[in-house]
Formats: structure tokens, sequence, C-alpha cells
């Protein structure tokens, strides 16, 4: 059974600027549990079916007034159709005035009224991508996540293999780092992964012989970052003379992490090779690939190999 994850309204409130009308409780034992957001027109007509109370209710110019609207009676049986669900919360946007009946019926019903000077539709939008990220499913892997030329290089590896000193090199050479050691990766969407670091370990390094480094103090402000894409992992281990380590890149291997497929290189170490420029290297390629150039292939053309069998090509280019 998947996990599941909620975030405190108090968090909401904090992040979004809310304005806070009434609260049955402290808004931290308040917790949201879903990132799907809710407009309760319909429901204000008595239509309840599907209705999600764990959802956030949106109220712009259009709900209240549609409330405005009804007489007395025809007001209160409709708060009563849509509140006595007790949805987790409402929010009023626009920085409308909000009725003193509308105050009353979340009082009455102990459903948590907030406001905000920000219009509807972008609200709502800032809203779900905040959910979104709060809410994500997530793991944690060992490793380096580190954005090179606008790419997030995930740097996986056996203790020992150097990954914290090709993170070093990289921001000398220019590069953020975003997490060292444990590396908490969050799924956005069906296709996106957002890398971050805990924060009781954010910025710090740990240098073999050296110890604990701060890089955000080292390196400066500009050598690290909160979050980042993850587009591309990068494998090291000890070199293998007994194995065959790809030549050509031709084709993509991928790993999949939370159900979405990330391209994965391996790079085998020996002394002497410069990891820094390696990662550089196969975070600009990665990005030419995504963009539909793909070196090998134009090699295999200009050869004239383009319909040799795979498994062929790579023993022909090299007796050659």
């Amino acid at each position: 059974m998947s996990q599941t994850y909620s975030v405190s309204l108090e968090k909401i409130i904090k992040s979004h600027n809310l304005e806070t009308v009434y609260l049955p409780k402290s808004a931290d034992e308040i917790l949201i549990e879903t990132d799907e957001i809710n407009r309760p027109g319909i429901v204000l007509t008595g239509y309840t079916d599907y209705f999600d109370p764990l959802r956030i209710q949106i109220l712009g110019w259009t709900e209240l007034g549609f409330l405005l609207n009804m007489s007395n009676e025809e007001r209160e049986k409709a708060l009563g159709y849509w509140l006595g669900l007790k949805p987790a919360a409402a929010v009023v946007t626009r920085g409308l005035d909000i009725p003193d009946y509308f105050i009353e019926a979340c009082k009455k019903y102990e459903v948590p009224l907030l406001k905000t000077e920000e219009e509807t539709s972008p609200f709502l939008a800032g809203l779900i991508a905040y959910l979104n990220g709060e809410l994500a499913p997530r793991i944690t892997r060992h490793g380096v996540l580190v954005e090179v030329y606008g790419e997030g290089v995930l740097i996986t590896g056996e203790s020992g293999a150097g990954k914290s000193e090709a993170a070093i090199e990289l921001i000398k050479r220019g590069h953020r780092l975003i997490a060292d050691d444990a590396v908490e990766i969050r799924k956005i969407s069906d296709k996106t992964l957002i890398g971050n670091s805990p924060s009781n370990i954010r910025h710090f390094v740990e240098l073999r012989g050296i110890g604990i480094i701060d890089a955000r103090r080292i390196f400066g402000m500009g050598a690290v970052k909160l979050s980042e894409k993850i587009d591309m992992v990068i494998q090291l281990e000890a070199w293998d003379s007994t194995k065959a380590y790809d030549r050509l890149g031709l084709d993509n291997e991928y790993t999949n992490i939370l159900d979405v497929k990330v391209p994965v290189i391996t790079v085998p170490i020996t002394p002497g090779r410069n990891l820094a420029v390696i990662v550089e290297t196969a975070a600009m390629n990665n990005r030419q690939k995504k963009m539909g150039y793909n070196a090998a292939k134009d090699l295999m053309v200009s050869l004239g190999m383009d319909d040799i069998h795979p498994e062929d090509k790579e023993i022909k280019i090299w007796q050659n």
C-alpha cells in the first residue's frame, strides 16, 4: 500500500500569505492530504454526489455572487448542503469582503475560512503546484545531486566512489550542488522527478580526510540550489576489465525511479579519470539527445553504417 503524505494548513497559510478569518482549531492540527482543489458552485445547488471533503474549496466572485442573489432561506440551505459535508478549508480570493452570514455558517459547521488578495486563477495554479510538491510520493536515495548546465544529474555509486569529490570539482567549475549523501526524490508528475536535500543536512558535503564542509559558506550562495529536476543518473563503479562498457551511446539505457524512466549511464572509475569533466560532458550530451541529436547515430550515418545491426557496429568502428 502506497504511503500518503499531508501538509498542515499552517504551512499553507504561511507559504501563500493567507489571512485567517476563522479556524475551529490550531492550523497546525488541520492536515491537507490531497493536491486536488475544488470550486463549490454545483454543490451549492444541492448536487453533492462525488464531492470530496478532503479538498480545499476556492470561492471567487462567481460563488459569492451566487449566494448573494439568494433569499435568506435558500442561502442557508445552500451553505448547509456544502459546509455540512465538512470540507477541509475554504479560501475566498481577490480580497473580497466576506459576508457575516458566510462567516457564521463556517463557524456553525467548523470549517476553516481563509482569505487571499490574489486573483482566483493564479491562486489556484500556485496552490495546486505547491500541493503537488508537498504531497508527492517520495523516496530517499544515496547519492549526490548537482545541476550541470541546467541538467539535474544524480550521481550514484558505492561509498568512496568519488561522488562528493566530483561534486566539489563541479562547484568550482561553476555548477551547483543540491544534495550530498541523501537525495530526497519526489514524483511531481508521471514524467517529472524533483530532488532536494533533507533540511538538516542541506548544503553540507562530506569529504574523506577533510570532514564535513558547508558548500554554501565556502563557495557562496551561487554554488547551491534548493531543488532540481532529475534529468539523468550517472552510476559510478570500479573498473571491471571483464565487463563490456558502452562505447557508442547509440541507445539510451534507463533506470526506474518511482515508476518514472530516467536515462542512466555507467561510468567506470580508474585512477586519473576526471569525473567532473565526464559529468559535464554527459550532461551536455543528454541535453543534445533530448533536443533530437545523437552524435553516435550521426557518426553511423556518416560512415554508412546506419543499416548495420547494433551489436556489430561497435566492433566494426574500432576495427576500422
